[in-house]
């Protein structure tokens, strides 16, 4: 049973993945067997990130670059093809948020969610397809939505469109590369304990709406994501494709 989980020998590119969820991600898959590619935009957050996998006895390295510049993205792979590193596993983590009414969203704000959140989920998924397909061999990818993906709410427009795009971006995925055995699927968090959320775990009213309207009557935590981030990755999800897995306490269920 524990070889449908292993991911030894494989090579997983996180985005974002510096701190925070993606960094969860990293660590999780790391102890799974794989090689893992660390990214954020700030170098020496990337480099501790890489120095505390390493210390774990873990396969990493790190790259430093904004996933929303495309160059940048395809220096990354060239590089890796230059070395003969194949990804098998993409996480396409990174987000930001505003949090603002509609009425008072800048349009640079509003571009920027969408291009960080979706545009780059694209991006990266795109380039690393391109080289699965060459290869023959297959792949996963893993897109990063939210309890956004199917329920809006007040404040958040622009990260609502662009985890709701996720959702059907997944499910254009799968739609053209199942045939060349890459499954496409994504996580949809729910209100979990990071630093992004920090502000609202703060909020005593908003804190006790999370805990009274989930079912589980608590947030979730960064590690309750790993198990769904490895079964998405490994051989155990191989007929899985275009669906979002919610990790959220059961929170849909009752909406």
């Amino acid at each position: 049973m524990s070889a449908l989980f292993d991911l030894t020998g494989k090579t997983a590119f996180i985005t974002g993945s510096s701190r925070g969820l993606g960094f969860s991600y990293a660590e999780g898959l790391a102890a799974a067997g794989a090689s893992v590619i660390v990214n954020g935009t700030q170098a020496l957050t990337v480099q501790a990130a890489v120095d505390k996998l390493l210390s774990q006895g873990y396969k990493a390295r790190g790259f430093t670059f904004d996933v929303t510049h495309e160059p940048s993205i395809e220096a990354m792979f060239t590089q890796l093809d230059q070395e003969q590193i194949a990804v098998d596993i993409v996480i396409n983590n990174a987000g930001i948020q505003y949090r603002k009414p509609l009425v008072d969203l800048e349009l640079g704000q509003w571009q920027r969610v969408l291009d960080t959140n979706l545009t780059s989920a694209f991006i990266v998924a795109r380039a690393a397809a391109r080289r699965m397909i060459a290869r023959g061999k297959g792949g996963k990818i893993i897109n990063i939505g939210s309890l956004t993906s199917q329920a809006a709410r007040a404040t958040v427009a622009p990260y609502t469109a662009a985890k709701g795009g996720i959702k059907m971006l997944t499910c254009s995925m799968a739609a053209e590369w199942a045939e060349f055995n890459i499954q496409s699927n994504a996580i949809g968090p729910g209100y979990i304990l990071t630093d992004m959320n920090a502000a609202l775990i703060e909020n005593q009213s908003f804190d006790a709406w999370v805990k009274a309207s989930n079912p589980s009557k608590r947030w979730g935590r960064p590690e309750e994501l790993i198990g769904t981030a490895i079964y998405l990755a490994s051989s155990a999800s191989d007929y899985v494709n275009g669906q979002i897995i919610y990790v959220d306490g059961g929170w849909l269920a009752v909406l």
